[in-house]
């Protein structure tokens, strides 16, 4: 009989044994990945070269230089115009009233910030029926009926870039290097 229970007692202590060893056998580590670092997206080259040109110019709306090229997207407006207005109506946010840097409505619109403004005006110029479906060169001669307006905005948009689309030169189509109109 008790050679029985050392039986039943030895096999209890020798059953997790082998299976331990063959767990062990068959482990196959977990593998665990890194946590994924956010991808940074890159800066939009408009982006960078109107915020050097407001810079070069010592401009104090250079900080919006983003907020110049979105609202250019949302409103199907040439990324260059808004900031090329700015410049003309204010230096570049260096003489505005009202946080109308873009010397809207006669520069008499006051507007509760400059991104206010810098809304307002680009869903005026790329939205509003009398503005819409118009190339920049009529956008401007409405916005402005002086005969030289239109021809001095469009001098700063070609200084700000000759180039209207800077995406990568693999999507770039083979007519992109026009310059404003």
């Amino acid at each position: 009989m008790l050679s029985k229970q050392l039986v039943v007692g030895g096999g209890l202590l020798v059953l997790p044994l082998t299976m331990t060893s063959e767990n062990r056998a068959n482990f196959q580590p977990v593998q665990v990945k890194p946590p994924e670092q956010p991808a940074v997206p890159k800066p939009d080259p408009r982006a960078v070269r109107l915020r050097r040109f407001l810079s070069r110019l010592h401009c104090p709306i250079t900080n919006l230089s983003d907020d110049f090229v979105h609202a250019a997207d949302r409103n199907h407006l040439d990324w260059r115009l808004l900031p090329s207005i700015s410049v003309i109506e204010s230096g570049g946010g260096k003489a505005y009233r009202n946080n109308n840097i873009f010397g809207w409505n006669n520069g008499i619109e006051a507007f509760t910030s400059l991104r206010e403004g810098l809304e307002l005006v680009a869903y005026k110029l790329g939205r509003s029926p009398l503005y819409r479906n118009r190339d920049s060169v009529e956008k401007l001669r409405l916005y402005n009926p002086d005969e030289d307006y239109a021809n001095k905005v469009l001098e700063v948009m070609n200084r700000i870039s000759p180039v209207r689309n800077l995406s990568a030169p693999a999507q770039r189509p083979e007519n992109d290097t026009a310059y404003a109109n």
